[in-house]
């Protein structure tokens, strides 16, 4: 009788303990406090998160790097539990809150989703070097084609005039798709028929026959994007995802798409614009924007 009620005893002393052991391991990281910002100036007892983990502000700083300084406290991991820098399920270094804060006024054509699918065509984008640099080829690309698309609002080129202007007759494949259909489209404008046919020749789609599926699929639409991006020069020595993670600054981002019209006092008010919105992605990422800012 006295052993049965030692073993019973015992059983309930291993439920109650297994009780106070469950709720700790099910415990979950802090929320993340606001995302780091290098230009914004913190003062003592100052809370923001970085690379997924919170900090403190011990006294005044400003574009000091929470972990790289003395100057922050850190208070752990953060992101499980929900807000901030969560782990993203998706892999990309912006999560599609920070997407959505980017483009609040974006075309629904131009999908997170559609985004993502198209990253495996280029696995190294967004996914060389350090967060940090991963973090900023990301804002830089996104900058670049916000400008373009005026905040992935337009899909399409808006000055139908120029229509007919993109085909290049001296190419021996010609324009099979009609001598006004190479206009710009997607997150990067893609325009002429030989960019149609060499994006189309490295993505696997027959874009030389059908260019309208740029602006009919958005996975297709980013893929031209990323494909101009990690493969091109353009008007550039470098692509632009090599000027990023190589150091060669943003300024030469925009070299390699628009450096004939806008670099080298071409058209400062542009390149400014193109600045302007690669500071504020870096800041919502929580990155920095790096050296050589403009072309």
């Amino acid at each position: 009788m006295i052993r049965r009620l030692l073993s019973q005893l015992f059983a309930l002393g291993v439920f109650a303990a297994a009780l106070v052991v469950l709720p700790a391991a099910a415990a979950q990281a802090a929320t993340c406090a606001p995302a780091w910002n290098p230009s914004a100036v913190y003062t003592g007892g100052g809370e923001v998160s970085y690379q997924g983990r919170n900090y403190t502000a011990k006294w005044w700083t400003q574009n000091e790097r929470p972990g790289a300084s003395d100057v922050w406290a850190d208070k752990g991991a953060c992101g499980a539990g929900g807000g901030g820098e969560q782990p993203n399920p998706s892999g990309f270094v912006v999560s599609e809150a920070q997407f959505n804060q980017m483009f609040p006024n974006r075309n629904s054509f131009y999908t997170y989703s559609g985004l993502t699918a198209a990253l495996g065509s280029y696995p190294a984008f967004a996914k060389t070097g350090s967060i940090e640099v991963q973090r900023r080829e990301a804002a830089a690309f996104l900058a670049n084609v916000s400008h373009e698309t005026g905040g992935l609002v337009h899909i399409k080129e808006t000055n139908q005039a120029n229509y007919p202007h993109y085909c290049d007759w001296g190419m021996p494949y010609g324009c099979p798709a009609g001598q006004a259909a190479y206009y710009g489209r997607g997150p990067i404008q893609l325009s002429w028929n030989f960019n149609y046919k060499a994006a189309g020749d490295a993505l696997g789609i027959n874009l030389l026959n059908n260019p309208y599926l740029v602006e009919q699929n958005a996975s297709v639409a980013w893929r031209t994007g990323l494909w101009y991006w990690n493969t091109q020069t353009g008007p550039g020595t470098i692509t632009p995802h090599n000027a990023i993670v190589n150091g060669r600054g943003f300024g030469e981002t925009i070299r390699s798409i628009n450096g004939s019209i806008e670099c080298n006092g071409g058209n400062p008010a542009q390149v400014q614009s193109r600045i302007n919105k690669f500071t504020q992605f870096t800041q919502i990422l929580g990155t920095t924007t790096g050296s050589n800012l403009s072309c």
